[in-house]
């Protein structure tokens, strides 16, 4: 893998995660509702497995 390639996928990993984080805060902070903690876990998980499979190789 190239280098820009993996720099890439390392910081869409951590947007991802920062997405989540941000999706459940304001979830939150709006008084909650099962869709924004659903879809920030689920981009919270989408994070945490690019930058696993990225270790891994």
């Amino acid at each position: 893998m190239s280098g820009l390639y993996k720099r890439s996928v390392f910081v869409f990993g951590l947007v991802a995660i920062g997405l989540g984080i941000a999706l459940v805060a304001e979830t939150v902070a709006a008084g909650g509702g099962s869709t924004g903690y659903l879809l920030g876990a689920l981009f919270v998980a989408l994070g945490i497995g690019r930058l696993y499979l990225l270790r891994r190789r």
